[in-house]
């Protein structure tokens, strides 16, 4: 992975009738001190989530974490949205995803 590209799965799970709306980001990123990091960030879609950042040794280690936290979270009913990937992260960081990410998921 090159220093600068950032790698991001975005997941949502709506349910109308549960007035559920809720979004699941996972990206991986370089850390300043040259370790790897899976940023995971949920919450509700339109509302500032929750973020947890775990450090990893290296680009495969982040990885296996990321498919195993991708996973448990479409056994749980979120679905992967579409279209995303790293060419369309190039200038922006994760959290201006997530917010341009709420107002295109269909709910």
């Amino acid at each position: 992975m090159a220093q600068d590209t950032i790698q991001y799965l975005v997941l949502h799970r709506c349910d109308p009738s549960c007035n559920m709306a809720r979004y699941y980001v996972l990206a991986i990123e370089p850390s300043l001190f040259g370790d790897v990091t899976l940023i995971c960030e949920w919450g509700r879609i339109g509302q500032p989530g929750q973020r947890r950042i775990e450090l990893y040794e290296n680009q495969s280690s982040a990885r296996e974490a990321l498919e195993t936290w991708l996973q448990r979270k479409r056994r749980r009913g979120y679905l992967l949205r579409s279209g995303q990937g790293q060419e369309q992260s190039r200038g922006r960081s994760v959290h201006q995803v997530i917010f341009e990410i709420g107002a295109l998921l269909p709910c």
